[in-house]
């Protein structure tokens, strides 16, 4: 990205401006894309633990795999996900409140007794897929903003700062050569008049 700049003093102090505002933001930058790369870790393994928990868990009732064909299909439904917005690291992301569950009425009566016991665990073993659903968005989120981020200071770092640096060292280089310009043909015209003056006396 070629800077855009005139050789004069206007354009030098906007330059300087210019990289001054991106000299103090770039440990900032590098702040938060540190944080960010911690969060993002942080999100994908409690995603994953999850997970794991879920696999887990409906591997501990496999013995009941008989059972759950008496049970009625669409018993317990989720309504709702409620979802509250917490800021990590500057990122609005997704945190889970609670799961809105419906439980189809059924007769306790007529129903064997683990009945009970099986939308509890229902229930449980949606809780855990949805939370892990709501780290894994959490954690997209934070990886987007962290790339976002990295290109950021690669831009600050490797473009913007030395290509500032560069117009600055050509427009001082310019203006010093003009001054020495100056200064020669000063110097060349006082030594004509102080020759034509001798010539004329």
């Amino acid at each position: 990205m070629a800077i855009k700049f005139q050789y004069n003093k206007t354009s030098l102090v906007e330059l300087g401006k210019q990289l001054k505002v991106r000299t103090r933001a770039l440990p900032t930058l590098k702040n938060k894309e540190a944080a960010l790369r911690s969060e993002v870790k942080r999100a994908k393994e409690k995603s994953e633990a999850l997970e794991r928990e879920l696999e887990k868990a409906l591997t501990s009732y496999d013995y009941m795999a008989g059972l759950w064909n008496e049970f009625e299909p669409g018993l317990v439904t989720i309504d709702d996900v409620e979802l509250k917005t917490v800021k990590v690291a500057g990122v609005k992301t997704p945190a889970l409140e609670r799961v809105v569950y419906t439980v189809r009425e059924y007769d306790a009566f007529i129903k064997p007794l683990w009945y009970a016991d099986g939308v509890e665990i229902l229930k449980n073993l949606a809780q855990i897929g949805v939370e892990a659903q709501v780290c894994m968005e959490a954690s997209r989120l934070l990886d987007f903003q962290r790339k976002k981020t990295t290109q950021k200071v690669n831009l600050y770092e490797k473009v913007q700062i030395p290509g500032f640096q560069e117009a600055i060292r050509k427009i001082k280089r310019y203006m010093e050569d003009e001054e020495n310009l100056s200064k020669a043909s000063q110097k060349i015209v006082k030594q004509r008049h102080s020759a034509e003056e001798e010539e004329n006396m």
